[in-house]
C-alpha cells in the first residue's frame, strides 16, 4: 500500500539491489536521464540504514519524503517523455520500482514514517532545501516553487449585514462591553518539537494509538445531580456539568446520539455562567433548543433567529440562530457579547472552506478575543464523515489549534511528553493529551443500560424483472465505459507493461466518474441507485404496512422524494395513516408530524427524509424503522437510527433494510458495514483494519471496475 502511494506498484519478482542497477546494454541519450535515479538511489539506501539502526532521525525522515516525491516526479516525467524509446522508458521505471520498494520496506520497519510516502505529506522548509540540493546534484536545476498563499481567515462578509432592531436595544442599553484579559492567550513556545509539523502527528495519532477505550478527558464525579427545574441527571450528563462547574471551558462533545447532549450544553452553560449564549444548530433544530431552554434551564428565555431578526428577543439568555443566516448577521453576532458558543451538528463544519464553517471561526474567534475564557461547545455524535482530519475545523473552533499549530496549552502538554512524533511513544501520549483538552466521548453501551440494544437486519428482495433487466444494464454501460477509459490508459504504456491489474489507475478512473457524475449525463452511480430506490419503493412500503399492523409505529427512511411519495401513497392505500418530515417544511409544521406521531395513536407511520430528519428528531414512540434506500455514509445511517434508539427508547429496536438483490444495493451495504469502523477506531479506542476513504461512492464504483478488469483476466 505505501509503495503505490508513491508511484505504481512495483513488479512482485523483482529484486530491489538489481532494479536500482542501470542496465548497462541499454542505450542512453546524451539528456541528463540517468542524473537524478543515481542519486536517489543512493539517497534510498542511506534512508534503509539509518531505519535498520533505529535512528529514523530529523534528516532521514526529510530524505524519505524528499525521495518520494522527486520519485513521483521522475515517474511522471519519464512515462510523459515522447523522447525515450520504450526500452529506454522500461528500465528508468523498472529502477524507479526499486526505490519505492526499498522506500516501502523503511517505512513498513516504522508506521510513523508512512504519512511521508504521501503526496498529501506537509512540505517543510527542510524538505523544500533538502530536494532542492538533491536536484543541484544531479545537476538539474531546481523549479522555482510557487508557495501557495494561506488559506486566509473570513474577512467577508459577503452578504449584505442586518442588525435586528431588538439587537439595537441591548446595544444602547449596554453601550460598554469591556474586553476580558483575565485569560491572557500566549503563543506557543517550542524546544524540544522545534522545527516539528505536529498537527499531522496529532491526526495520525487518533488512527494508530487507539487504547480500547472511547476518547474521553477526566471528569469529576457529580456534586449533585438534579438540574434546576427538579429532573433528574443521568451520571454521565452531571459529570459533564460538574467539569464546566469546575472550570473546563472547551468540549468536543460526541457522545453517540440519544445520551442528551443538548440538555448537557444548556446546564453546562449554567454552570458556567456562560449566558447570553449563541446556539448555532441546522434549521431543523431550532425549536428543538428554544423548547429544550425551557425545559432544563427554568427562568431561562430563548430566543431564535428567523431570516433578517425582525421579531427577535435580542434580551434573551439563549440566542439560536441556523447555519444558513450566519452570513447576514456576522456584525453583531460578533459584537454582542455573548459568553458562551454552541454549534450542534458540529460536524456540519468540517469542510473549512465552506461558508458556515468560515462563518462559525470567525465568530468564534471574535468571541475569544473579547471574553477571556468563554465556553466553547461542538456537540456532534459523529465527528467523523470520511476522514480523520474532519477533527481539524472542531479544534479550530474550539482554540485548540489554528491552521499551523496546536496552542500554546497543548504545545505545552506535548513538549512534557519527552518524545517526538520520530518515537513511537509519542502517538499514545500525543492522542490524550488532545482527548484531554476536552473531548467527551461515552457510548450508549457504557452509559445507558437501560436503553434496549439494537440490531440491524437487511431484507433482500426481488425487483420486477424488467426492471432488474434495466438495472443491470445500466450498470453494465457503466462498468463498459469505465473499462474503455481502462485500455485506453494502458495502451498510452510500454508494450512490455505488467499484465497485473493497475489498482491505482482503477481508483483513477472511479474518482473522475464519481466528481464529474453528478452534473453529467448518462447513467452512473447516483442515477442507479436512484433507480434502485425507486424499483424498491413498492416493496418497502409493503414491507412497512406489515410491520405497522404487527407491531404498531413504524419510522420510515427514504432519500427522494419520489420513494418518499410511491411510500405515503401505497401507505394511504393499505389503510395506513401517515405524517411526514421533508426538506420543504417550515419548523412549525416538521414539529407538528413530530408531536402527531409521538402522541396520536391513530398515526402509524412517519415518513422521513434521510436529509431532513437525521438530526434533531426524537421519535422514539417507535421501535421499528425501515430504511428503503441506502445511505452514502455509516454516519447519515447511524444518525437516522439513533432518532429511535435514544434515552426514552424502552423497546428493543430492530432497523430493516431492503436490499434490491444482486444489484449494486448489495455493496453498498456492505461497504456502509465496512466503513462503519472510523468512528470506532478514533473516537471509541476499538482497532481493526486500516482506515480506508469513506466516500462509498467512489468505493463502490471502484469495486464494480475492479472487479470487471479480475474477471476479464480470468477469462483471457
Amino acid at each position: 500500500m505505501a509503495d503505490a502511494a508513491i508511484i505504481d506498484a512495483p513488479q512482485a519478482d523483482a529484486d530491489p539491489s538489481d532494479i536500482l542497477a542501470p542496465d548497462a546494454s541499454a542505450e542512453h541519450p546524451s539528456r541528463d536521464r540517468d542524473a537524478l535515479i543515481p542519486q536517489l538511489a543512493r539517497a534510498v539506501r542511506q534512508v534503509e540504514a539509518g531505519v535498520k539502526r533505529g535512528a529514523a532521525s530529523r534528516s532521514t525522515r526529510v530524505k524519505l519524503q524528499v525521495v518520494a516525491m522527486l520519485a513521483r516526479e521522475e515517474r511522471a516525467r519519464v512515462r510523459a517523455d515522447s523522447a525515450l524509446t520504450d526500452a529506454q522508458r522500461a528500465e528508468d521505471l523498472k529502477r524507479l520500482d526499486g526505490i519505492a520498494m526499498i522506500l516501502a520496506k523503511a517505512a513498513s520497519r516504522e508506521p510513523t514514517l508512512l504519512p511521508l510516502l504521501g503526496e498529501g505529506a506537509p512540505i517543510t522548509d527542510a524538505v523544500r532545501e533538502r530536494k532542492r540540493e538533491m536536484l543541484l546534484a544531479a545537476g538539474l536545476e531546481p523549479e522555482v516553487e510557487q508557495q501557495s498563499a494561506p488559506e486566509p481567515e473570513s474577512s467577508e462578509p459577503l452578504a449584505p449585514q442586518v442588525v435586528p432592531p431588538s439587537v439595537r436595544r441591548v446595544q444602547l442599553a449596554k453601550p460598554f462591553l469591556e474586553p476580558d484579559f483575565s485569560h491572557i492567550r500566549r503563543k506557543p513556545e517550542r524546544d524540544r518539537l522545534a522545527g516539528f509539523d505536529l498537527l499531522s502527528p496529532l491526526y495520525l495519532s487518533f488512527e494508530v494509538a487507539a487504547d480500547g477505550k472511547p476518547a474521553c478527558m477526566p471528569l469529576p464525579e457529580p456534586q449533585r445531580r438534579i438540574a434546576p427545574g427538579g429532573k433528574e441527571l443521568m451520571l454521565h450528563q452531571a459529570q459533564l456539568v460538574q467539569s464546566a462547574r469546575e472550570g473546563h471551558r472547551t468540549f468536543l462533545l460526541a457522545d453517540e446520539p440519544g445520551l442528551g447532549k443538548t440538555a448537557q450544553a444548556l446546564l453546562a452553560a449554567q454552570a458556567a455562567n456562560a449566558f447570553p449564549l449563541l446556539v448555532v444548530a441546522p434549521s431543523v433544530v431550532k425549536i428543538n433548543w428554544a423548547r429544550e431552554t425551557e425545559r432544563w434551564v427554568p427562568g431561562r428565555r430563548a430566543a431564535v433567529v428567523q431570516g433578517d431578526g425582525d421579531a427577535l428577543d435580542a434580551f434573551a439568555d439563549v440566542v439560536v440562530v441556523n447555519y444558513e443566516v450566519l452570513d447576514r448577521h456576522l456584525s453583531w453576532l460578533e459584537r454582542f457579547g455573548f459568553r458562551g458558543m454552541v454549534v450542534d451538528e458540529a460536524h456540519f463544519i468540517k469542510n473549512t472552506r465552506s461558508k458556515r464553517s468560515r462563518h462559525v471561526l470567525q465568530i468564534a474567534a471574535a468571541l475569544r478575543e473579547r471574553i477571556g475564557n468563554p465556553l466553547l461547545m461542538a456537540l456532534t455524535g459523529t465527528p467523523l464523515i470520511n476522514d480523520i482530519e474532519d477533527f481539524g475545523a472542531i479544534w479550530r473552533f474550539l482554540g485548540w489549534i489554528d491552521q499551523k499549530e496546536p496552542n500554546a496549552e497543548l504545545t505545552d502538554d506535548l513538549e512534557e511528553i519527552g518524545l517526538t512524533p520520530m518515537d513511537r511513544g509519542f502517538y499514545p501520549a500525543a492522542r490524550k493529551a488532545v482527548i484531554d483538552m476536552g473531548i467527551v466521548r461515552r457510548r450508549k453501551i457504557d452509559v445507558a443500560s437501560d436503553i434496549p440494544a439494537r440490531r440491524i437486519a437487511d431484507i433482500p428482495v426481488e425487483l420486477d424483472e424488467t426492471e432488474v433487466r434495466s438495472i443491470r444494464a445500466a450498470e453494465r454501460d457503466l462498468i463498459d465505459r469505465m473499462l474503455r477509459r481502462y485500455d485506453a490508459a494502458l495502451l498510452q504504456r510500454t508494450a512490455d507493461h505488467d499484465a497485473a491489474i493497475d489498482d491505482e489507475l482503477i481508483r483513477r478512473i472511479a474518482r473522475s466518474e464519481v466528481e464529474t457524475q453528478e452534473g453529467g449525463t448518462g447513467e452512473n452511480v447516483f442515477a442507479l441507485a436512484r433507480r434502485i430506490g425507486r424499483a424498491k419503493a413498492d416493496l418497502a412500503a409493503d414491507y412497512t404496512a406489515q410491520l405497522a399492523h404487527s407491531v404498531g409505529k413504524v419510522v420510515f427512511f427514504a432519500k427522494h422524494i419520489d420513494v418518499l411519495d410511491t411510500a405515503e401513497q401505497k401507505l394511504a392505500k393499505a389503510g395506513i395513516k401517515t405524517v411526514s418530515i421533508r426538506g420543504d417544511q417550515t419548523p412549525t409544521q416538521r414539529q407538528r408530524a413530530i408531536d402527531a406521531f409521538t402522541t396520536d395513536e391513530s398515526v402509524q407511520v412517519i415518513v422521513c427524509s434521510l436529509m431532513a430528519a437525521g438530526v434533531g428528531v426524537n421519535l422514539q414512540a417507535a421501535a421499528d424503522m425501515v430504511i428503503a434506500e441506502l445511505s452514502w455514509t455509516d454516519a447519515e445511517q447511524t444518525q437516522a437510527i439513533d432518532r429511535i434508539h435514544r434515552i426514552g427508547q424502552s423497546m428493543p429496536v430492530t432497523v430493516w433494510r431492503i436490499l434490491a438483490a444482486q444489484t449494486i444495493d448489495t455493496r453498498i451495504a456492505e461497504l456502509l458495514d465496512a466503513k462503519a469502523g472510523l468512528v470506532g477506531r478514533a473516537i471509541d479506542g476499538t482497532t481493526g483494519d486500516e482506515p480506508t476513504s469513506g466516500d462509498l461512492r467512489l468505493e463502490a464504483v471502484v469495486g464494480m471496475l475492479h472487479d470487471a478488469v479480475a474477471a476479464r483476466a480470468r477469462r483471457a
